[in-house]
């Protein structure tokens, strides 16, 4: 059966760059390694896309196969033939470096002698806030199920510690791998004792020796003031225990808030909408409004118009970091009615044979339409 091309092999291009063919190699070599894909065909795809590689990385066996094919390498067609397994010699071919790089110093070609402690997963908890929890702070508990270190052994899995009589205290095994080019040593953590390096005459009853259990564990999450929609908290160490005994990870805590009936918050601004009549816009008035902090007799001037932003200084939201309080807005929203009884009507009608048009707003506006005619 013919051969497939080296360059279809790894899906590239016949003028792909060396970079190129680097990346894709990767990528299909994490892909279809043994070790990691269990599919019946995955072996053979990852000899087809190392052949390739080992041929298409080297510039000089590259220049002989864009010239004369997979002949380039068959000494019976007259090429210049390698030796080795397969017809190859990749014996100076070192496949360590991309590797190690794919799947961790542990996965072999050299490495580490036991297995890192590793670090918690992270959790993540969604909390709702009312509006004024948000504002001022304030303390909640919650209950989440999580691994943890185990109580019983401190982690470590058991008692009577003695040496790993399958990885002899290294905490990986090497086996062997066969491919076109020969054969290479791969490391992966020992299933025996998880990488540990060491097992226990007794395993703990309570983990199993795994040195983690699941508990759930209650969590007082302290709020600070100042917090805004989708602010995040981090709990330190509050998250799963590690492996081998490594630190736990973290909770990220993210917030939602609930809406205020009269409050809208823009960061650490509030803004509060006030509806006044006709009356009280044309002559002016006192209101009195609410904030956050208590209530406030605000001075309204007359004339004022509606979608009016009057500021309030220094009574927003209390900034989560420098704790500087940003500004209240009230925008003024002038309701007209829309019902009148006759002494109203009657009111407005006399009001209406004055005039009202003095003002610049008018007078802008009779000028343009001049120019318009």
């Amino acid at each position: 059966m013919a051969k497939k091309d080296y360059y279809e092999s790894l899906g590239l291009k016949r003028d792909a760059s060396e970079a190129e063919i680097k990346s894709s190699f990767r990528k299909l070599a994490k892909e279809y390694h043994p070790d990691v894909n269990k599919s019946p065909d995955a072996e053979k795809k990852f000899k087809e896309i190392q052949e390739a590689y080992a041929v298409l990385s080297d510039e000089s066996k590259r220049k002989q196969y864009d010239q004369f094919g997979h002949n380039a390498f068959d000494g019976s067609q007259g090429g210049a033939g390698f030796s080795g397994a397969g017809g190859f010699d990749f014996s100076g071919f070192d496949f360590g470096d991309i590797f190690s790089d794919m799947f961790g110093s542990s996965f072999g070609f050299g490495g580490s002698s036991r297995t890192r402690k590793t670090k918690g997963r992270d959790l993540q908890f969604q909390m709702e806030l009312s509006f004024e929890e948000a504002v001022f702070g304030t303390e909640q508990t919650i209950n989440i199920n999580v691994e943890t270190e185990c109580s019983e052994c401190n982690g470590i899995g058991g008692s009577g510690e003695e040496t790993c009589s399958t990885c002899h205290g290294s905490g990986t095994v090497t086996s062997e791998q066969r491919s076109l080019f020969g054969s290479f040593l791969t490391k992966t953590t020992c299933p025996h004792c998880q990488g540990r390096g060491v097992t226990y005459k007794t395993t703990c009853s309570k983990c199993k020796g795994r040195g983690i259990v699941k508990e759930n564990k209650e969590i007082i999450i302290k709020v600070p003031a100042g917090v805004d929609e989708e602010s995040q908290l981090r709990l330190v160490g509050k998250g799963e225990a590690g492996t081998n005994r490594g630190p736990a990870g973290d909770i990220y805590v993210t917030f939602s808030i609930t809406n205020h009936p009269l409050f809208m918050r823009e960061e650490d601004d509030i803004y509060l909408e006030l509806p006044i009549t006709i009356t009280e816009a044309i002559l002016g008035c006192k209101k009195e409004i609410p904030t956050l902090y208590g209530k406030i007799v605000l001075s309204i001037p007359a004339g004022i118009q509606s979608k009016t932003k009057m500021l309030v200084k220094d009574k927003g939201v209390a900034n989560a970091t420098t704790r500087k309080k940003g500004n209240m807005y009230v925008i003024i929203d002038v309701v007209i009615p829309t019902k009148l009884d006759k002494k109203q009507r009657q009111i407005l009608e006399d009001l209406n044979k004055t005039d009202l048009e003095n003002h610049e707003d008018f007078e802008r506006y009779y000028k343009k339409t001049k120019k318009v005619n």
